[in-house]
């Protein structure tokens, strides 16, 4: 028992927190535009990272997508099922709700008798899985042009961590991006608000527009030193 105490008496070593990687605004616009909406594969794989994106779904999440999950009447928003089969209402944005439109007619699937059809599929017509989800994101990430957003280590997650960052530094409030993301805890959200350096320099800049300024009058104006080297 004295043993036992001295080794929970050892204090647990410490490290860094992981920060959280996101991609910028731009980066993530140049992202969803790379889909050729001219072809059909090309207009699902827009649909998908739209949908991705704009949920903040888990991947898994947004596997298991049917159907019946996406409600296009207004107000457009997706049920989204996480984990401990714990259900979430998502908003959908109006470019979003219009490229699910046109997917759902372009495919059949608005169609009755098609609730329970898993909403992506691949080219054999079963349900994406997780792989192929990260593996479309990878593919546009290479065609970007962007050499910063190529090395970048992109995930599926990564696009969550994107849409929740851009909703905070765009001044929503912590507890609405908590129910989007469907965490339990908003301490667990918490750790957008501590990595934003965005929102940090502008709460600065807030804060000191009025006391630091870069006001400074031309010497030739300056009434004290003019005086002063008249006088030497």
């Amino acid at each position: 028992m004295a043993s036992c105490q001295d080794i929970l008496a050892v204090p647990a070593k410490k490290k860094a927190r992981p920060g959280v990687n996101h991609l910028a605004v731009g980066q993530t616009r140049r992202l969803l535009a790379q889909p050729d909406r001219s072809t059909r594969r090309g207009r699902r794989d827009a649909t998908l990272l739209a949908t991705l994106y704009d949920t903040a779904a888990r991947v898994q999440e947004l596997a298991d997508l049917t159907v019946r999950d996406i409600r296009l009447q207004p107000p457009p928003l997706a049920v989204l099922t996480g984990k401990g089969r714990k259900t979430r209402h998502v908003p959908l944005g109006g470019n979003t709700a219009a490229l699910l439109n046109a997917y759902l007619a372009e495919h059949g699937l608005d169609r009755p008798g098609h609730d329970d059809h898993s909403l992506f599929v691949n080219q054999h017509g079963s349900k994406l899985s997780r792989g192929g989800i990260a593996w479309i994101i990878r593919k546009y990430q290479a065609r970007t042009g962007d050499p910063a957003l190529a090395r970048a280590e992109l995930s599926p997650h990564v696009l969550r961590h994107s849409r929740a960052m851009h909703l905070y530094e765009a001044g929503v409030p912590l507890p609405y991006i908590r129910d989007i993301l469907g965490h339990v805890e908003l301490a667990t959200t918490d750790i957008y608000a501590r990595a934003s350096t965005e929102a940090k320099r502008k709460a600065l800049e807030a804060a000191y527009t009025d006391i630091v300024t870069d006001d400074l009058p031309e010497w030739n104006q300056d009434p004290g030193l003019l005086n002063w080297l008249a006088n030497l």
